[in-house]
C-alpha cells in the first residue's frame, strides 16, 4: 500500500510532522520556494495582462524532481507549508509543478506544531486559496517592477546599488529623522528640587517643582500655554532658589488614588520583535530565526519533536478559545484564583491593515513552563521561549492594583508636588512586568526628557496636611532639549507597523536590506543612513516621490489585503500602478542629473578627490580624474580603505619567507609576503594554553562556529588533526595545584561565567569537579 506524502518548506518542520503522522506518510520539505521569477530578467510579461514567467529555481532543479517522483507514487498528496500568503504561494507552485490529478491533491494548514493541530488539519483538508496566492504574486510583481525599472537608473546616475518599494520608503524615514537631528536647535531650560525630610528623620525626599506663583512648571519641549512657564536660564532659577529657600515648606494637599494596570496583549511579530530587542537583545533577524526554531520543533526527550511556539509572522492579537481555557486553568492552579481575572481578557486591534487570520504568539501548552523544558532547548531558544511564555500567561491574569500617594508641599510663591506608588495586589507583575519600556517606546523619547514628567519614587513618608517639613537643599538643574533619537531596529519596525508599510513577514527583511546595501549602517545599535542612502534618497524623493511617498506605500498594502480578501483584481491593481509609473519612469530618465559621492579620501597618486564607486563586486574608491587616473581603492565591508599588507614574525611553512597580515573577503588573515607563494592560513587568537591531547603539540585558541558563536578549540582542530573544543576559556592558571589540571581527572580546567557566579571546572563531560571562585586569582 503506497504513503501519502506531506510537503513542508523545511527538513526541521517535516521531522517533527513525520514523528507525529508515523510511518503512513512521508513527509518531505522543499526548502523554501521552488519557483520564482527569473534573476537575470524582468520576468513579466507586462502587455500580457502583467502575466508573470515563472521558473524553476536553478538550486531547487533535484528537490523538484525529488518531490514529482515521491508524488507520482503517493495514494494522497498534502501540501503543509506556513499558513500565510508565502505558505500559500509555495503550495500553489507546488501543485503546478507535481502534475497530481486535483484530487489526490490538498492544502492543509495548522498554526501550532503539534499532535492535535496536525492531526486536525489532516482531518479538514481544503483546496488552495487563490486570492492568497494572487495577494503574493501582487507584491512579488509589484517589487519587480519598481527593482527592475528604478535601479539600472540608479546604476547609471548614482553607482547605487538597487531600489526597493518597502526598503525605500525605510531608507527615506531614516534620512529625514537623520536630518531633523542635524538641523536641530537645543534649548535650554533649568528644572528645581526640594529635598526634604520629616522633622526628626534622617531619610530625605525630593520633591520637584510642579508651579510657581501660580503657572505650572514645564520643560523646554512641552508644549506651552498662557498657565505655563519655563525657566529658560540660569538667572530664573537661582531666583526661585532663592526665595523659596527663605519659606517654610507646608505640606498642604496628600491624596491617594488607587488604579489598576492592565497586562500587555500577547504578541505580535512586532511587538516580539521589539521586546526582544529591549529585553535580550536580539536583533530582528535573530528574533526571527530563534521563533521559527521554535515554532518548527524541539525534540522533549520521550515526547519527541514538538512546536512550542504558534506562527510567529501575524498581527493579530487573538487567542483561541481552547488556548485561553488552558491558560486560565494553569493560573488558576499554579498561582490561584484571585489571579483570574473576572471575565476572560479579549484584546482586539484596530487598523485598516490588521489581518485576524492567525492567533497571537503564544506557547502551544500553557503546562510547558520554560523550567521545564530548559534542558532541551540553547540559550538562545530558552531566553526567547521564556519571553513568549510570561507574556502570554500574563496577558490572561488579573490586573495589578496601584495605590499612588501625592504630596503638594507649598513653599511661598512655589508648589512642589511627590509621588509613589505601591503594589497593592501584584496580579500579572508576578509572571511579566511590563512597567519597563520597550525598545521603542525608550528611543522615541529623548534622553533627559523624562525628567520634567512628574517623578515617582518608590517610598514617601507618611505626610499630614499642615505638616512643616525640614528642607535640606533646593537644587538647579540645567537641561537642553534633546534632538529626536535615531531609529534602531526595534523603532524602525514599530514605525513601519504604525504606518502601515510592510507586512510582519517583511520587517526582518526591510532592515537587513537597507544595511547590507550600504543605504543605512548600524552605530551602536542605531541605524544611520549613509552618504550613499543619502544620495539615492534625494533623486527617489525628487524624481519617484509617489514610490517612495509613506502614503501611497501604505495603501499598496491595504490593496495588496483587498486582493487576499478577493476584494480587489491583481492584475488590475498592476495596471492602475504600472501606467502612472511608466510615465514617472520615462521623465526621471531624461531629467536626472548624475550624483557623485565625495570620500574623505585624497588620490594617492594625483591628490585629487576620490568618489565611492560600485561595481558588482561592492563598493571601491576611484579618482575623480577617471580616466585620467585610473587609481581605485578597495574598500572593507566597514567601508573603510583595505589596510595595506602588515609585517608579523610568523614564518612560512612552505617557503620559509616571512608572512603577511592581508586583508581578504572574509577579514584579516596570514598569507605568504612571496607573490610565488600561495600558502595562506587564519590568524589565530593564542589563549597561552597548551592543547593537553597526548602528541598533538597544538595551541588553545579562539574559534567561531558556523553561528558566529566563539568556542576554544586546538589549533590543529582545522586540519582534523585534533578534535579538542570547548565552549568556555581554558584556564592558564590558578588551579587547585597551581595550574590548570583538574585534580580528579587531569583533564584541562575551564573557566565559566554562569549567574550564580564564576567558577573552575573540568572540560571533561564525565568529570564532575568544579569549584566556585571566591577572591582567588586565577587566569583565564
Amino acid at each position: 500500500m503506497s504513503k501519502s506524502l506531506v510537503i513542508v518548506e523545511s527538513p526541521s518542520k517535516a521531522k517533527t510532522i513525520g514523528k507525529i503522522l508515523g510511518k503512513d506518510f512521508q513527509v518531505k520539505a522543499s526548502v523554501g520556494h521552488i519557483r520564482d521569477l527569473p534573476r537575470n530578467k524582468l520576468g513579466v510579461n507586462v502587455r500580457k495582462d502583467f502575466e508573470p514567467l515563472y521558473e524553476i529555481l536553478p538550486d531547487k532543479i533535484t528537490t523538484v524532481e525529488e518531490l514529482r517522483e515521491a508524488a507520482k507514487n503517493a495514494d494522497q498528496v498534502f501540501l503543509a507549508p506556513d499558513p500565510d500568503r508565502e505558505g500559500e504561494a509555495i503550495a500553489w507552485h507546488l501543485s503546478e509543478v507535481l502534475d497530481v490529478p486535483k484530487k489526490r491533491l490538498h492544502r492543509i494548514a495548522f498554526n501550532e506544531i503539534t499532535k492535535d493541530a496536525v492531526l486536525a488539519a489532516m482531518k479538514k483538508p481544503r483546496s488552495i486559496d487563490k486570492s492568497l496566492v494572487d495577494a503574493q504574486q501582487a507584491r512579488r510583481v509589484l517589487d519587480r517592477l519598481v527593482g527592475y525599472k528604478i535601479s539600472p537608473l540608479l546604476w547609471r546616475k548614482v553607482n547605487g546599488r538597487s531600489a526597493g518599494r518597502v526598503q525605500s520608503v525605510a531608507v527615506r524615514l531614516i534620512c529625514e529623522r537623520e536630518a531633523e537631528i542635524e538641523e536641530f536647535d537645543p534649548k535650554e531650560y533649568w528644572n528645581i528640587k526640594a529635598e526634604l525630610t520629616k522633622p526628626r528623620s534622617k531619610t530625605p525626599f525630593l520633591a520637584p517643582l510642579a508651579t510657581w506663583k501660580g503657572k505650572r512648571v514645564i520643560s523646554a519641549s512641552d508644549k506651552g500655554t498662557a498657565t505655563s512657564l519655563v525657566i529658560e536660564n540660569q538667572k530664573l532659577a537661582k531666583q526661585i532658589v532663592k526665595a523659596t529657600e527663605k519659606e517654610d515648606f507646608t505640606v498642604t494637599s496628600v491624596t491617594q488614588k488607587s488604579s489598576q494596570r492592565s497586562p500587555l496583549p500577547p504578541f505580535i511579530t512586532s511587538t516580539m520583535q521589539r521586546d526582544a530587542a529591549t529585553r535580550i537583545g536580539y536583533a530582528v533577524k535573530k528574533t526571527m530565526q530563534v521563533a521559527q526554531s521554535l515554532y518548527e520543533g524541539v525534540e522533549l526527550g520521550s515526547e519527541g519533536p514538538v512546536g512550542l511556539i504558534t506562527y510567529m509572522r501575524t498581527d493579530s492579537t487573538r487567542v483561541s478559545d481552547e488556548a485561553q481555557g488552558e491558560a486560565l486553568e494553569y493560573i488558576k492552579t499554579r498561582y490561584g484564583k484571585q489571579y483570574c481575572p473576572d471575565k476572560p481578557r479579549v484584546y482586539k486591534r484596530k487598523g485598516k491593515n490588521v489581518q485576524d487570520a492567525h492567533e497571537a504568539i503564544r506557547p502551544s501548552s500553557p503546562e510547558r513552563t520554560p523550567e521545564s523544558i530548559k534542558d532541551y532547548l540553547s540559550k538562545d531558544q530558552l531566553k526567547l521561549y521564556k519571553l513568549i511564555w510570561e507574556r502570554f500567561m500574563a496577558s490572561q491574569m488579573s490586573s495589578a492594583e496601584i495605590l499612588t500617594r501625592t504630596v503638594e508641599i507649598t513653599a511661598g510663591d512655589a508648589v512642589f508636588r511627590a509621588s509613589a506608588s505601591e503594589a497593592k495586589f501584584a496580579g500579572f507583575t508576578i509572571v511579566y512586568n511590563n512597567g519597563a519600556q520597550s525598545a521603542a517606546d525608550v528611543t522615541e523619547e529623548s534622553p533627559g526628557e523624562g525628567e520634567e514628567k512628574e517623578e515617582e519614587q518608590l517610598k514617601l513618608p507618611e505626610l499630614t496636611k499642615g505638616e512643616v517639613l525640614k528642607i535640606k537643599e533646593v537644587q538647579s538643574e540645567q537641561h537642553f532639549t534633546q534632538p529626536p533619537p535615531r531609529f534602531n531596529e526595534a523603532s524602525m519596525v514599530k514605525t513601519l507597523e504604525e504606518l502601515g508599510i510592510g507586512r510582519p513577514s517583511t520587517y526582518s527583511a526591510t532592515v537587513n536590506t537597507i544595511v547590507d546595501r550600504k543605504y543605512v549602517e548600524k552605530q551602536v545599535k542605531t541605524l544611520v543612513p549613509t552618504k550613499l542612502g543619502k544620495a539615492v534618497n534625494l533623486l527617489l524623493v525628487e524624481h519617484f516621490g509617489s514610490i517612495v511617498d509613506v502614503g501611497f506605500t501604505a495603501q499598496m498594502e491595504l490593496d495588496l489585503d483587498k486582493i487576499e480578501e478577493d476584494k480587489v483584481n491583481w492584475r488590475q491593481m498592476l495596471k492602475a500602478f504600472y501606467l502612472p509609473f511608466g510615465e514617472t519612469l520615462k521623465k526621471a530618465e531624461e531629467n536626472m542629473n548624475k550624483v557623485v559621492i565625495v570620500s574623505d579620501q585624497l588620490c594617492p597618486t594625483c591628490g585629487k578627490k576620490m568618489l565611492i564607486r560600485s561595481s558588482r563586486f561592492g563598493q571601491f574608491l576611484g579618482c575623480e580624474d577617471y580616466p585620467e587616473c585610473k587609481t581605485k581603492i578597495a574598500l572593507t565591508r566597514d567601508g573603510d580603505p583595505v589596510p595595506e599588507d602588515r609585517p608579523t614574525d610568523e614564518m612560512c611553512k612552505t617557503c620559509a619567507s616571512p608572512m603577511v597580515i592581508r586583508y581578504g573577503r572574509y577579514g584579516d588573515y596570514l598569507a605568504c609576503s612571496q607573490e610565488t607563494c600561495t600558502e595562506k592560513r587564519p590568524i589565530l587568537k593564542l589563549t597561552g594554553v597548551v592543547c593537553q591531547r597526548e602528541g598533538c603539540g597544538g595551541q588553545i585558541v579562539e574559534k567561531k562556529s558556523r553561528r558566529g558563536k566563539m568556542f576554544y578549540g586546538c589549533s590543529n582542530y582545522s586540519q582534523n588533526q585534533c578534535g579538542s573544543a570547548y565552549w568556555y576559556p581554558p584556564l592558564l592558571s590558578g588551579g587547585p595545584d597551581g595550574g590548570n589540571s583538574c585534580p580528579t581527572c587531569h583533564s584541562m580546567l575551564i573557566y565559566k561565567t554562569l549567574k550564580r557566579g564564576d567558577q573552575i571546572a573540568c572540560s571533561a563531560k564525565e568529570c564532575s569537579f568544579s569549584q566556585l571562585i571566591s577572591g582567588k586569582e586565577v587566569h583565564a
